[in-house]
C-alpha cells in the first residue's frame, strides 16, 4: 500500500542533499552494527550509577579486608566489580536481579572449585569452569556474566584460593555477594525510579498524550526529507487512536460475552 500526502507546509520539511542522506544512513547502520547505544541518558543518571558502584565496592573491600586474608580474596572482589556495573548502571535489567546475582556467583563458585580440584591441566580447568558455569546458569535461569569470572578465579586464583576448597563458595564469594546486594538495595532505594529489585520499581505505565506539536517536532527530528505534513500526521494519529479504541472495546466485549452470567451459574 502506498501512502501519498499532498499537503506539505514548507516549515515542516527538512531538506538534505542525497549525499548527506546516504552518509547519514551508512553512519547509523554502522553504529547499530557495533552496538553503540544512541539513546541519551541524563548526566544525573550517569553520576548516580558511578557513585553506586563506588559505594558497593568500597563496602565489599572494607568488610572483606577485616574478615579474611586480604591478598587471597582480591581476585574475587575484582569479579564483583563487574556485578557492580550491572547493579548500579542497569538495576532493572534481568541479568542484575537478585536471583541472577546470588545464584550466578554461587553456582559458578562451586563449579570453579570442582574443576580446580578435578582437572590438573590449568587451561583446560579454566575453560571447563567457564563453559560449565554458563551452562549451569542457563539451566538455573540465573545468567549473570560476572559468574564466569568467579568460576575462573577459583581455578587461576593461586594457591591461597585453592587451599580454601569449597569454603571459597561461602567466604569470600557468598559474603561479597551478600554485601553488594545489600548496598544495591539500600542505595537504589534512595531514588524512586531506580529501586532494586526491579519489582519494587514496577508501576503502571503512563499514557502519554501526543499532540500536534509533538508530531511536528518528531518530523523535524527525522533529519532528512520527509514527505509528510503536520496535517497528514494529525490525521494518521486520529485514525490510529480510533482503531486502537475500537480494538480495545472489541476485546473487552469479547471477554464480557464469554464470561458466564450469574443466572447461568445457578442453573
Amino acid at each position: 500500500m502506498r501512502l501519498s500526502f499532498t499537503s506539505r507546509p514548507p516549515s515542516l520539511i527538512v531538506s538534505a542533499s542525497p549525499g548527506n542522506l546516504v552518509a547519514e544512513g551508512n553512519l547509523k547502520r554502522f553504529l547499530t552494527l557495533i552496538g553503540l547505544e544512541l539513546t541519551p541518558h541524563h548526566h544525573r543518571e550517569k553520576l548516580i550509577s558511578g557513585l553506586g558502584g563506588f559505594a558497593g565496592i568500597a563496602v565489599v573491600m572494607a568488610t572483606t579486608a577485616m574478615l579474611v586474608d586480604h591478598s587471597a580474596v582480591m581476585p574475587v572482589v575484582a569479579s564483583l566489580g563487574a556485578s557492580a556495573v550491572l547493579l548500579f548502571a542497569a538495576p532493572h535489567g534481568p541479568l542484575s536481579q537478585p536471583w541472577a546475582l546470588v545464584m550466578g556467583h554461587l553456582l559458578s563458585a562451586v563449579i570453579g572449585v570442582t574443576c580446580a580440584r578435578q582437572i590438573d591441566n590449568a587451561p583446560v580447568a579454566g575453560a571447563a569452569s567457564v563453559g560449565l558455569a554458563i551452562t549451569a546458569m542457563y539451566y538455573a535461569r540465573c545468567i549473570h556474566p560476572p559468574g564466569g569470572a568467579t568460576a575462573l578465579t577459583a581455578v587461576l586464583g593461586g594457591e591461597s584460593l585453592r587451599r580454601l576448597g569449597y569454603s571459597y563458595v561461602l567466604i569470600p564469594v557468598a559474603l561479597n555477594v551478600g554485601l553488594i546486594l545489600l548496598v544495591a538495595v539500600l542505595f537504589n532505594w534512595l531514588f524512586t525510579w531506580r529501586r532494586y529489585p526491579a519489582a519494587l520499581a514496577a508501576h503502571k505505565p503512563e499514557q502519554s498524550v501526543v499532540q500536534r506539536e509533538d508530531w511536528a517536532h518528531a518530523l523535524r527530528e527525522i533529519g532528512s526529507l520527509a514527505d509528510v505534513s503536520e496535517d497528514d500526521l494529525a490525521e494518521l494519529h486520529h485514525l490510529a487512536v480510533q482503531h486502537a479504541r475500537h480494538r480495545h472495546l472489541s476485546r473487552r466485549d469479547g471477554r464480557t460475552q464469554s464470561r458466564p452470567t450469574p443466572s447461568a451459574l445457578t442453573r
